[in-house]
């Protein structure tokens, strides 16, 4: 799964260097295997956000950080790019991530697929793992919007982000992304075509790890 990912990252045009950053020893041996560059960071972190601020400690030259989490093995390299020249056109976002449509209703109820709702300008107004918005009257071309597991973020806010404790709604809803919007910080948000499904439970793993085998040749 991470390689994967990995692999993906190295594609994308616009990143300078592609860093695995986990707590676990098998990870970054894991990692070594198959040629990628590891960070080993604590334990204790209480989301990926602050573990990738204490890995970019190691890397004081970058000025943004596009963080694509782990479980994401079909996340597109043209949306880290998109994400990446986002940031360094627009020097006034200081956290950017990614959403594409969803129109299946099983999903739209999935706790383990987060939703989003967005301004007219593209910046976030609220995530949820609850039906957003909830629909009571349905209007024809209206979307809702699955999150796609990937975050850009300036490095100074960064780090400000990792200084701010947890809020109630992250704590509530199990979203990290939740603890900028408390504090008054939005994130812009891209909108793109590619689900790049990510990997939640059993299920969707072994449903990506057939997809994966058949895009190789497997089956």
């Amino acid at each position: 799964m991470i390689q994967h990912v990995w692999e993906r990252c190295c594609q994308a045009k616009q990143a300078d260097e592609v860093v695995i950053a986990t707590d676990d020893p098998r990870i970054v041996e894991a990692a070594d295997s198959f040629g990628a560059k590891a960070v080993l960071t604590r334990d204790d972190h209480p989301s990926g956000t602050d573990r990738i601020a204490e890995a970019a400690e190691a890397f004081p030259e970058c000025t943004q950080v596009i963080n694509v989490q782990g479980d994401e093995p079909l996340i597109s390299p043209q949306l880290i790019d998109r994400l990446a020249l986002e940031m360094r056109e627009h020097p006034e976002v200081r956290m950017i991530t990614a959403a594409a449509p969803l129109t299946d209703p099983a999903q739209i109820a999935d706790p383990n697929i987060v939703k989003v709702l967005f301004d007219l300008q593209g910046d976030s107004l609220y995530f949820s793992r609850s039906p957003l918005p909830h629909v009571r009257q349905a209007l024809p071309g209206f979307n809702s919007w699955r999150h796609l597991g990937i975050y850009g973020f300036e490095r100074r806010f960064l780090h400000e982000f990792v200084s701010w404790p947890p809020g109630a709604l992250e704590r509530v809803e199990s979203l990290e992304q939740l603890r900028a919007l408390e504090r008054g910080v939005r994130l812009r948000v891209l909108t793109c075509d590619d689900l790049s499904p990510g990997v939640d439970t059993p299920e969707q793993a072994a449903a990506i790890d057939a997809q994966l085998r058949r895009a190789n040749g497997s089956l």
